[in-house]
């Protein structure tokens, strides 16, 4: 079998010379902090050699992608103990993430930065008990999959999408991706769509499984009581805190309001807007770590997970205006309500794997504020089945049995 894979020499000898002229500027990036680590380590040989044979190979390109192997880890290696898994990534945030997790499983996981293309074959050595190797995303390195063929390990790309931004460049080097297509095996795609464009780049053995956030648990770091129902505007943007109070205010709901802006150096400029509606219809107003108004400016990070448990309503931003929406599972994780606008176009996989999820206008939040206690609840669609078929896809156990489809 590894007889029949040539190795790509044009596609080779381009990255070669791409290597060559950009080395003034690596080297510069090189002395700056967020870079020191991990362009030493990827186009510089640092610490190139792995010490380790792993049995299969994750790769993600940063933190959040990392982040959605964790559950997928946990379940393999909770079927084989003695598994040894390579992690790799391309950032240092990513790194860093990688490394902490590993500490868990200090006997099993070994964690790298991904070499620059040119050199992936210096880890050939190392890939003979390679069994699958499993790439997240757009992360379509044409070595890294070639190297894992060449050991005669099973290619997968997961939670692969493309987006209608992205398209039309997939499109201008389709005869690149085809031929990068060739060394996949298996391909998981977020949607449908995803589908359909994968299957005209050349991708093969398609399926539609989802999103991977949907096997992520949120974490609390702290239960707050209410004495009150919380409604909760969660990661807004410009424009969508004023709409979301003067709403509020037009439903008379009997409820506390908090208001967590999706960037944190808006806070200022939000808490002034917030201040002065409430000011003019004589609500009290406080921020986040004051006692709680009727409006409340959560003026915090990490602390949605932690309200999401006690809301009885969120209100989801980046989804009234044209931002593309942001997660729905963690809230529905809560089973809370979840009201959201229709710009929600980046979140398509993961809304599709909720239920109940209310898409309304700006119009109508008011009157569907005025009775948000007896809105539906929402839930994550059963996904335990969905990662017993990706655990057995991974190990090469039920290549024979039917795609489950979304």
């Amino acid at each position: 079998m590894k007889s029949l894979i040539r190795f790509p020499i044009f596609y080779f000898l381009l990255c070669c010379l791409a290597f060559c002229l950009a080395i003034p500027l690596l080297l510069y990036l090189s002395f700056k902090n967020k870079y020191k680590d991990s362009i030493p380590a990827r186009f510089f040989l640092r610490r190139i050699r792995l010490r380790f044979y792993p049995t299969y190979w994750f790769h993600a390109c940063s933190l959040g992608e990392s982040k959605s192997y964790e559950p997928i880890l946990e379940a393999l290696l909770d079927q084989e103990h003695q598994a040894r898994i390579l992690l790799t990534c391309t950032t240092s945030t990513g790194f860093k993430y990688l490394s902490s997790l590993s500490q868990k499983y200090p006997q099993n996981l070994r964690v790298a930065y991904l070499p620059f293309e040119i050199f992936l074959p210096l880890w050939l050595p190392y890939l003979k008990n390679l069994k699958t190797l499993v790439v997240t995303e757009a992360e379509l390195w044409k070595m890294l999959f070639w190297v894992a063929k060449v050991s005669n390990a099973y290619t997968l790309l997961v939670n692969a999408r493309i987006s209608d931004s992205s398209l039309k460049s997939y499109l201008l080097l389709s005869f690149f991706y085809r031929s990068l297509f060739s060394l996949i095996d298996q391909t998981l795609a977020q949607l449908p769509i995803d589908q359909e464009r994968l299957q005209i780049l050349g991708a093969k053995n398609i399926e539609v499984f989802g999103n991977l956030k949907i096997f992520s648990t949120p974490s609390i770091s702290f239960h707050y009581s209410k004495n009150t129902p919380i409604i909760l505007g969660a990661s807004t943007h410009q424009g969508e805190e004023e709409l979301i109070l003067n709403s509020f205010i037009s439903s008379k709901a009997k409820a506390k309001l908090l208001i967590a802006p999706r960037h944190p150096e808006r806070f200022k400029q939000v808490q002034d807007t917030l201040r002065g509606i409430c000011q003019k219809h004589s609500l009290s107003f406080s921020n986040f770590r004051e006692s709680w108004g009727d409006v409340v400016l959560v003026n915090a990070l990490g602390e949605l997970n932690n309200l999401y448990a006690i809301a009885d309503c969120v209100i989801l931003g980046g989804s009234f205006e044209k931002i593309g929406g942001h997660n729905p599972i963690e809230p529905a994780f809560f089973q809370a309500p979840i009201l959201s606008g229709k710009y929600f176009y980046n979140q398509k996989a993961l809304y599709a794997l909720v239920e109940n999820i209310l898409i309304i206008t700006p119009q109508e939040l008011p009157q569907t504020l005025a009775s948000f206690d007896t809105l539906p609840k929402t839930k994550i669609k059963n996904h335990q089945h969905k990662m017993q078929h990706l655990i057995a896809i991974i190990q090469r156990t039920n290549q024979w049995k039917k795609p489950i489809n979304s």
